[in-house]
């Protein structure tokens, strides 16, 4: 049993809901229920007088009240980690929640299980635990063949989860002799990965908030490529391994743009990666590449959920449908990024990312409702196991 019991504030306007999780929580030993509520407005006030740990709140009804409060509280309540539950959990209301400032999100009928895995997560960080028990989930987007808008999509992501979850997030360029991503977003930043890599033994948080390039005033942080080629060069794969460790232990979310080269430090990334999003558009050799990079992956022994494939520059009349890509990939499209040349042009060439210079597009709306998908905060994830290699695997071999 732990000795640190967590205050907590539920605020539902249906009793039923309220009984539910009042039996959920109390089973649970670091929870203290100490305030119920069925009035939003009346709840408000007790939660800045009693300062609660976790508020849980329905948005069922009057969700615009609902979502008012829940930035007052993150605004006036900082360190409160907020719940939201709701019947309608469609990706608008899930991403209206989390920009609000909520942390979790808990659909409408209960599922306990998922209740008590998100509360021992939400515990690490309300429960005096050390940054040794933070989870951090790294995302990699691949594609064998350039030109398929891998980075575009890295770039984006990792803006639209910073924005989204208000957690740190790290954005990886492991294009190590031509970069884009300080491109994409249009900054020069003082530090490279390998100056950070050269002082791997001395790296602590506070040096890799500093070092990192922060992203205007957003959570994001960029480690650019090398500015010199020679430098991609000299980066072996163990460092890269190292610097995924030391990356863990300050941020939550690790989004990295890999090389469309299967090398071993791109190899490395893949393995360390718990999610890859392997990025495709529709046209034959485009499709035909993606499936020998699942080929490839299934010899490299990772579970068939840890790859999801990508559908860039989507167009719903297109002469080759989704069900033929499917069919030629054993594997269901995860995602659709609608084709919109003219705004995804337009944010490369300004260096701004989509859901900048145009929110309301539908491409932009398609990366946040992406990230929505992504976001541990929301949806409970079963990704592939990583994999753990020897620094001197023979890549080769896995071709012949």
């Amino acid at each position: 049993m732990t000795n640190y019991q967590i205050p907590t504030v539920i605020i539902d306007t249906e009793p039923q809901s309220i009984e539910l999780l009042n039996s959920y929580l109390k089973e649970q030993d670091y929870i203290e229920i100490i305030g119920e509520f069925s009035d939003i407005v009346a709840s408000y006030n007790a939660i800045l007088e009693h300062r609660p740990a976790i508020v849980i709140i329905d948005i069922s009804k009057k969700s615009d009240l609902a979502l008012d409060i829940i930035g007052k509280i993150s605004l006036n309540h900082k360190t409160c980690k907020i719940i939201v539950t709701s019947s309608n959990y469609s990706t608008e209301t899930i991403i209206k929640a989390m920009r609000a400032g909520a942390r979790e999100f808990w659909p409408k009928p209960f599922i306990k299980e998922d209740i008590v895995n998100s509360l021992e997560k939400l515990k690490h960080y309300v429960g005096g635990n050390n940054l040794d028990n933070k989870k951090c989930r790294i995302i990699t987007t691949f594609s064998n063949k350039g030109g398929i808008g891998k980075t575009a999509l890295a770039t984006n992501l990792a803006l639209e989860l910073a924005n989204m979850t208000k957690e740190k997030v790290a954005l990886i360029d492991l294009n190590l002799q031509l970069g884009d991503i300080t491109t994409f977003l249009d900054i020069n930043p003082s530090f490279d990965i390998s100056y950070v890599i050269q002082n791997l033994s001395r790296i602590d948080e506070t040096f890799l908030l500093s070092t990192l390039e922060k992203y205007k005033d957003s959570n994001l942080y960029i480690l650019a490529d090398p500015p010199y080629l020679e430098q991609g060069e000299d980066i072996t794969a163990e460092q890269i391994s190292k610097l995924f460790d030391v990356l863990k232990q300050a941020f939550s979310y690790i989004v990295v743009d890999a090389s469309a080269s299967f090398d071993g430090k791109t190899i490395t990334a893949l393995d360390n990666s718990d999610l890859i999003l392997l990025v495709t558009i529709v046209n034959l050799p485009a499709i035909r590449n993606c499936q020998r990079c699942l080929e490839l992956f299934e010899r490299l022994g990772y579970e068939r959920e840890k790859t999801k494939i990508i559908l860039n520059r989507f167009m719903e009349n297109d002469e080759i449908k989704v069900e033929d890509v499917e069919d030629v990939l054993s594997k269901k499209i995860y995602w659709k990024i609608p084709n919109n040349y003219f705004t995804i042009m337009s944010a490369i060439n300004k260096g701004i990312p989509v859901g900048v210079i145009n929110p309301d597009s539908n491409i932009a709306q398609s990366y946040r409702e992406l990230a929505a998908m992504l976001s541990d905060n929301i949806y409970k994830q079963d990704f592939g196991k990583k994999i753990a290699r020897k620094p001197l695997f023979n890549f080769t071999g896995l071709f012949k």
